[in-house]
């Protein structure tokens, strides 16, 4: 093979093509002309590699700005649009209470029942308007329309039909308001064909349409013209603004009417706010305007009564207007991003924005900040990768400018942002600022790494922080800045990956484009000003040929440390920095490098950007097998031997799960998901799933998680829709942490002083099985009837939960268990023949050694048994 290493490689075997089996190296060498096995044998090599059959979830990352989010009526829960399923959060905890799952794609619109309360309508791009029961997640009814629905409309007026924006057939860009008529019928599934066209040319997002008062008209801006449809009058009154001799940018932005008057107010593109009045006229129409923001006015929203008016925009600043008067208006700054909706709940008592960095805030009707409820942020490009924090195993990626953001993958909710490069970020085109780039944590994550640098290409600024994680403040201090690490960009750097016995096992490693990598330890600080007993120093500097570095990795025992210069790999001992073997496989840079685990550990994987996924063996220093891969991500899973490689060609991702001593993969997932894939990490499991299919194995102990270029965060899971709800709908359960009354004490000191005076007077301890926490009886129990999920979905696992198991029983209890159901068999009989039964059992008697035994009755023998099971332990307290 090294005769092809000086030129292109030619067209790969169909054994080596993407997707098809891999061959090992010894196996590679075969003379030319030489035929390959027969039919048969192939057959089997597809059938071992058939791809399975998993479900791809979208797990969480979605945008909680799809659609408007909407209150219930009582404003206890909020509900939003997240991906392709409904969330339905609490406004008190912040948690995210349950899962409304059921479409295909993204979800466009929520609106509550006008109804019926309890009851929520959702529209999606799959083509169907789904009636949910909210508070108990099942979908009620399913109504298939056939088009994309870009926005959904309910009015009380209308009770068995809503109204929907779909695209305009034949014409692109171009859209329709259109009223779906709702079939009635018994079945789950109906059919919603009966369309009728409202309105033409109206904008696709739900902000361009509104309702106005009961819902006597409809009004629809798009670029620089307005128009109003009056239902009953069936009128239509169209107004522009090109006409009009004002400067700025008069196209309108979102559109809401006042709910008691006959009102319109528009947000325009300028940052002016234009309060319509006398539209029933086309003539005589006026309108005011209403000026604070200096660009455009991303979403209105009125008060209940009608008396304030929300706007919101780029300044994340919610501005609230009183009486429509210019003088009057009072502000909520310093929001943290673009205020993209606007929510008011309908009582009044709440309101809620939602933002462009995926985060919901909750005010007060005062204007005051209540709570937060942030999803994953969608920065503009992860640089960082998806890294996963050993302590609480969250998913560590690129937030806010400058900062580290830890999302919680079990509630989909950011657990706490970190200011890593501690600088006010200046929102403005052009301007070069410092950035985060890199980010490791070591093996029990006490100690964090980062990189940052500015933005210039040529001469970056960069920075070397070493976090410690404190106990007592719960968070990462500061530990050593070192500036200027490297001098050209950081490519790569990682912990060796130890139990951390001592500070001496801790080392860090850099890669640069300056053609070296470094060692990093600990030492001991001697300056009596430092704030810390301890900091970070370079103790070594190694380079190969001055060639580029780009990749590092530490084999699992961090005996061995793997550094790839360009075409070439480079393993080195990390107790004396001595250069131990070189591999290559040109031509192309490698583009990704890991050390096998556990059984696997004596290999060494390498990916290159020319297109080829290579295995070479430690021991025998040479090839183990290769593949004609495009390889993009290399993913190995910390608790097993299994690696994740995931390529992209053609526009398709496809997942390949290999160990590296087999050169068969053990899984094949291809066209994974409609957008590319990114980033992709395995994040351990709590306890490890139990997995019937042997072919997914590979998920027992680790789940992969992918992200994708739309920021979406997916997933592989094998267990059915409602397996996957359950631990959704165990969260509404009562926290176990609430206040304990004085009477629970007081039994609480009881019933442990009682435990251990049986303890001291030597009683036996007797665990009733019955007391042991059932989780299917604690939710049942500790749920509010009015969050409670269905019968039908607790049933199974509530009966479950009351069957025994059974046990490893002595042969004398086997015994007496036979004689028992003998004995109960025989009490079903008849009162004569047990009393002839007991009169010939008491004249027969057995002589043995010398004694003459009486045989007892069944019913007798029956009474001996109860007797014998009796607890007499309570005599050896007198």
């Amino acid at each position: 093979m090294s005769r092809l290493w000086g030129r292109s490689p030619p067209a790969p075997p169909p054994c080596l093509r993407e997707g098809a089996r891999v061959q090992p190296a010894h196996r590679a060498r075969r003379r030319r002309g030489q035929s390959a096995p027969g039919g048969a044998a192939r057959g089997r090599r597809d059938k071992m590699v058939a791809p399975g059959a998993l479900r791809v979830v979208r797990c969480g990352g979605s945008g909680l700005r799809g659609a408007r989010a909407v209150f219930s009526a009582d404003s206890k829960y909020l509900l939003c649009a997240s991906g392709d399923f409904v969330k339905v959060l609490s406004v008190n905890t912040e948690e995210t209470l349950r899962l409304l799952c059921g479409h295909a794609d993204l979800v466009t619109g929520i609106q509550l029942n006008p109804h019926n309360h309890m009851q929520l309508y959702s529209s999606s791009l799959d083509g169907t308007i789904k009636l949910w029961d909210f508070m108990d997640g099942i979908p009620i009814k399913t109504f298939t329309v056939g088009h994309k629905l870009l926005a959904l409309y309910t009015l009380a007026s209308t009770e068995d039909s809503v109204f929907v924006v779909i695209p305009k057939k034949g014409e692109r860009d171009t859209f329709q308001l259109v009223s779906v008529k709702l079939t009635k019928g018994t079945g789950q599934d109906l059919e919603g064909k009966e369309l009728s066209v409202v309105l033409d040319g109206v904008g696709a997002s739900t902000k361009k349409i509104a309702f106005g008062r009961e819902g006597a008209y409809v009004v629809s801006v798009k670029n620089v013209d307005l128009q109003v449809y009056f239902f009953e009058k069936r009128l239509l009154n169209r107004f522009s603004l090109s006409t009009v001799k004002t400067k700025g940018d008069n196209r309108f932005s979102c559109v809401v009417c006042h709910p008691r008057e006959d009102c319109i107010a528009t947000g325009h593109a300028d940052g002016k706010i234009r309060l319509w009045r006398n539209f029933q006229h086309r003539k005589a129409y006026t309108y005011s305007t209403l000026h604070w923001h200096h660009d455009i006015v991303m979403d209105l929203a009125y008060s209940v009564e009608g008396t304030r008016l929300l706007s919101g925009g780029v300044e994340s600043v919610l501005v609230q207007w009183h009486n429509e008067s210019s003088c009057q208006k009072d502000f909520l700054p310093r929001l943290g991003s673009p205020i993209e909706y606007i929510s008011m709940s309908s009582d009044g008592v709440l309101c809620c924005t939602l933002h462009t960095d995926n985060r919901i805030t909750i005010i007060n009707s005062n204007l005051r900040f209540s709570r937060s409820i942030q999803g994953l942020i969608k920065s503009r490009d992860v640089k960082t990768g998806l890294v996963v924090d050993p302590r609480t195993k969250a998913l560590v990626l690129n937030g806010e400018p400058g900062h580290l953001q830890f999302y919680s993958l079990q509630s989909d909710q950011q657990l706490f942002s970190l200011d890593i490069v501690q600088r006010q970020y200046i929102h403005q085109a052009g301007l070069k600022q410092s950035d985060l780039v890199k980010v490791a944590f070591s093996a029990r994550g006490t100690w964090l790494a980062t990189v940052e640098e500015s933005e210039e290409v040529t001469d970056p600024e960069l920075q070397l922080k070493l976090w410690f994680y404190s106990e007592e403040t719960q968070s990462f201090a500061l530990n050593t800045r070192i500036n200027t690490p490297h001098d050209n960009h950081i490519t790569d750097m990682c912990f060796r990956d130890m139990d951390e016995l001592g500070d001496d096992s801790l080392i860090l490693v850099t890669t640069g484009r300056d053609c070296v990598f470094k060692v990093w330890v600990i030492v001991e600080d001697s300056d009596p000003e430092a704030h810390h007993n301890v900091s970070w120093s370079c103790d070594f500097i190694g380079s190969y040929h001055n060639y580029q570095a780009t990749n590092c990795c530490f084999s699992e025992d961090g005996s061995l440390l793997a550094v790839s210069f360009e075409e070439t790999v480079t393993v080195w001992d990390s107790l004396t920095w001595d250069l131990k073997c070189t591999f290559c496989h040109p031509p192309g840079n490698i583009r990704n490098i890991c050390f096998g685990r556990l059984t696997c550990s004596k290999y060494l994987i390498g990916a290159t950007d020319y297109g080829f996924l290579c295995c070479w063996n430690l021991l025998t220093c040479a090839l183990e097998w290769s593949a004609h891969l495009n390889v993009v991500i290399l993913q190995p899973d910390p608790l097993s031997e299994h690696i994740a490689a995931v390529s992209w060609l053609s526009k398709e991702s496809s997942l390949f799960v290999f160990k590296p001593s087999e050169p068969r993969p053990i899984y094949i997932q291809r066209n994974i998901c409609k957008e590319k894939i990114l980033l992709a990490a395995f994040v351990p499991r709590d306890e490890p799933e139990t997995i019937s299919s042997e072919k997914y194995l590979w998920l027992r102990n680790s789940q992969l998680f992918f992200l994708t270029d739309t920021q979406e965060l997916m997933t592989l899971s094998t267990k059915s829709l409602e397996e996957r709800l359950t631990p959704s709908s165990k969260q509404l359960a009562v926290e176990e942490s609430l206040p304990v009354t004085p009477f629970s004490v007081l039994l609480g000191k009881h019933r442990r002083q009682q435990a251990q005076e049986d303890i001291d007077l030597g009683k036996p301890v007797v665990h009733n099985k019955q007391e042991q926490a059932s989780p299917a009886v604690k939710e049942l129990l500790h749920t509010p009837a009015h969050v409670l999920p269905s019968a039908s979905f607790l049933c199974t696992i509530f009966i479950n939960s009351l069957l025994i198991s059974k046990e490893n029983k002595s042969a004398e209890e086997v015994a007496d268990e036979v004689v028992e159901m003998e004995s109960e068999k025989a009490d079903g009989e008849s009162d004569e023949e047990d009393v002839t039964a007991m009169e010939q059992e008491d004249t027969s008697h057995v002589e043995l050694l010398g004694e003459i035994t009486c045989k007892l009755s069944k019913s007798q023998e029956k009474e001996l048994r109860k007797i014998r099971k009796m607890d007499y332990s309570w005599i050896s307290a007198f």
